[in-house]
């Protein structure tokens, strides 16, 4: 287990950069963490630091945004599982072709589809401690 702490929002693109160097064969995170814990900001510096020059906004009501990598001709799926109820809410979107896409994937409030998440999955646990820092617990 591999903890991270973002001190402050300058912290956020090092840390960003600091787990994709770390998880650089991976290419699914998992973000569990409660309402307001910067799970949104933090991929934001994620798709930055892959190369992402548009605007990144939360898919709370999208379900899922692509994002391209210009440099690299791929691209990203940020994902909000926060409004799918069921299983087949998943299935409906497309959620096990863009798991198996090869691209990044970066996925909030995943409790719903874990049984279609893959076995090499990167499961990130935030929690915001008192002074207002960010911890990430890593599963690598």
């Amino acid at each position: 287990m591999i903890t991270l702490t973002i001190t402050s929002l300058e912290d956020l693109r090092n840390t960003a950069r600091t787990l994709l160097d770390l998880a650089e064969e991976h290419r699914v995170f998992a973000f569990h963490a409660p309402m307001g814990t910067g799970k949104t900001t933090f991929i934001t510096a994620l798709c930055e630091e892959l190369g992402v020059g548009d605007p990144i906004n939360s898919p709370t009501f999208a379900i899922v945004n692509e994002y391209e990598i210009p440099d690299k001709q791929e691209v990203i799926y940020h994902m909000d599982c926060y409004r799918l109820e069921r299983m087949e809410d998943a299935f409906n979107v497309g959620f096990q072709d863009y798991l198996s896409s090869g691209s990044y994937c970066f996925i909030e409030w995943p409790e719903v589809i874990e049984s279609l998440l893959p076995d090499d999955v990167v499961r990130i646990e935030m929690c915001e401690r008192e002074d207002g820092a960010r911890l990430l617990s890593c599963d690598l």
